[in-house]
C-alpha cells in the first residue's frame, strides 16, 4: 500500500556537494573562514601603523646613531672613583656618555647621582657589563655609535696584585685587548687609556719622565705595562688617535660634593692612604697603618706624587680633544712634588681636625721608596697644569663629602634600578 503521506524532510548534508567529481565546500562556511583571515589581517595592519606612529619604532636610540654635534665618549670603570669623576666632567662638557661597569669595584650609587644630574635624553646611559665577557663587549660595540673610549676600567691595588696577580693579568691586560679588538672592529678611532706610574717600578733617577726606563716590580704596574705593549704594537698599523696617561697617586673629589671616593670595606687594607687615613678619622678602623719606616727617603716613609682628581679627569678631556689620527701620545699626570707618607699623615690630620692614631709597620711587599713625575711634557703638549697642588685642601674637600656619606653612596641592593 502506498503511503501518500508528507514526507519528512532530510537534514541538510554538512559535506561538501560533488558534482562531476568535483568537490565544493559550502559557500557559507568558505565566507566565515575568509571573513577571519581579513579580520587578522586588518587587526595586523593596524598594530604595524600603531607602532610605526610610535617614536620608539622609528626613532632609533641617541645612543645609536652618530651626531656630528655631539662626542659619544664610552667610559669604562665609570662607575668607580675616577671613572665616575671623569664621566661627570664629560657630561658637564656637554658629551654624550656611556658608562659601561661590573660593579665588582663601582658603586651604582655615583651612576645614580650623574642620571640626576643630566636627565636629559642621550645625555648619560649606564650599561651591566664585564669587559672579560668578549661577545658582550662585541654586542655593546654594535649597538652603540661611540666615538672614542676612555679605558679605565681595572682593579688597582698594588698590594692585592701582589696576592692574586692572575685576577690582575686578566683584569687588566686581557681586558684591555677585548676592548681593543671591539674598538677595532666596529671603526672607533680614539682611546684615551689610563695607565699608571706604576709601570716604571722603582726608577734609578728622579723625576720621572716620559723616556724613564719601565721596569715594573709588581702585578699591578706589569699588568698596565703588557697592556700598553699591546695598544702601542696595534697602533703600528692603525690610524687610531690613542692617547695614554700615566698617572701618580690620586686624592680629593668633586669641589662640588656630588661624588667621592667609596671603597669596598672588604678592600679598604688594600686601599689608598686617603681612605685609611679617612676611615680612621671617622672610627671605623681603630688607627692608620704606615708600611715601611726604612725607606731611602728624608723621614723613612715612601715618597708619592699626590695628583688631584679634578686635575686628573681635566688632563684626560684635553687629551680627548688633542687626539689625533695615527698619533700615539704618552704623558705623565702629576704635580711634579714628590710628599712622603708621613707628611700626607699631617695634611690628612690637619684637613680632619681628628689626631689620628698611627702605627708604623714593617714594608708591604711590590712597593718602592720614591716616585714622583717631570709633568712638562703635558705642560708643553696638552696645556695642562695641575691645579688643586695644596695637599691639604683636596684632603678637606674630599673629607667634607666623607661625612656627609658616611656609608659611601649605599648598597646597590637597596637602591631602585
Amino acid at each position: 500500500m502506498l503511503n501518500f503521506g508528507r514526507a519528512r524532510p532530510q537534514q541538510r548534508s554538512s559535506r561538501p556537494m560533488s558534482l562531476g567529481g568535483m568537490d565544493y565546500a559550502d559557500p557559507k562556511r568558505k565566507n566565515g573562514f575568509v571573513g577571519k583571515i581579513l579580520l587578522a589581517a586588518a587587526l595586523t595592519a593596524l598594530c604595524i601603523i600603531m607602532l610605526k606612529q610610535s617614536p620608539s619604532f622609528n626613532t632609533p636610540s641617541l645612543f645609536a646613531v652618530h651626531d656630528p654635534r655631539v662626542t659619544h665618549v664610552l667610559v669604562t670603570g665609570g662607575a668607580g672613583y675616577i671613572g665616575s669623576h671623569a664621566a661627570l666632567r664629560l657630561l658637564k662638557d656637554s658629551y654624550r656618555v656611556t658608562i659601561v661597569d661590573n660593579l665588582s669595584r663601582g658603586n651604582l650609587g655615583a651612576v645614580k647621582v650623574l642620571q640626576a644630574l643630566f636627565p636629559e635624553p642621550g645625555r648619560l646611559q649606564f650599561i651591566y657589563a664585564d669587559l672579560g665577557d668578549a661577545k658582550s663587549v662585541n654586542k655593546i660595540f654594535s649597538e652603540n655609535a661611540f666615538d672614542a673610549v676612555m679605558h679605565f676600567a681595572a682593579v688597582a691595588y698594588v698590594g692585592e696584585s701582589t696576592l692574586d696577580p692572575l685576577k690582575y693579568y686578566h683584569n687588566i691586560t686581557s681586558n684591555t685587548l677585548v676592548v681593543l679588538e671591539s674598538m677595532a672592529a666596529h671603526g672607533v678611532k680614539t682611546l684615551i687609556y689610563s695607565s699608571t706610574c706604576a709601570t716604571y717600578g722603582e726608577p734609578e733617577k728622579m723625576p720621572i719622565t716620559e723616556v724613564t726606563p719601565q721596569a715594573p716590580i709588581n702585578p699591578y704596574g706589569k699588568a698596565k705595562k703588557m697592556a700598553e705593549d699591546i695598544i702601542l704594537d696595534f697602533a703600528k698599523n692603525s690610524d687610531m688617535a690613542i692617547m695614554i696617561l700615566r698617572y701618580f697617586n690620586v686624592i680629593g673629589s668633586d669641589p662640588d660634593g656630588r661624588l667621592g671616593e667609596a671603597p669596598r670595606p672588604e678592600l679598604r687594607e688594600h686601599g689608598r692612604i686617603s681612605g685609611a687615613c679617612f676611615d680612621a678619622a671617622r672610627g671605623i678602623i681603630p688607627g692608620l697603618k704606615v708600611k715601611g719606616t726604612d725607606y731611602s727617603t728624608p723621614d723613612g716613609t715612601c715618597v708619592r706624587d699626590y695628583i688631584d682628581v679634578t686635575d686628573l679627569v681635566d688632563a684626560h678631556v684635553k687629551a680627548l680633544e688633542k687626539a689625533m689620527p695615527s698619533k700615539v701620545g704618552i704623558y705623565n699626570v702629576g704635580t711634579g712634588k714628590g710628599r712622603s707618607v708621613k707628611e700626607f699623615v699631617e695634611a690628612c690630620k690637619k684637613a680632619t681636625g681628628v689626631n689620628i692614631k698611627v702605627d708604623y709597620l714593617e714594608r708591604r711587599p711590590g712597593d718602592y721608596a720614591e716616585v714622583y713625575s717631570d709633568p712638562s711634557k703635558i705642560n708643553r703638549e696638552l696645556n695642562w697644569t695641575a691645579k688643586y697642588t695644596n695637599l691639604q685642601e683636596s684632603l678637606k674637600t674630599a673629607w667634607r663629602w666623607q661625612k656627609l656619606h658616611r656609608d659611601g653612596y649605599g648598597s646597590p641592593l637597596v637602591m631602585s634600578s
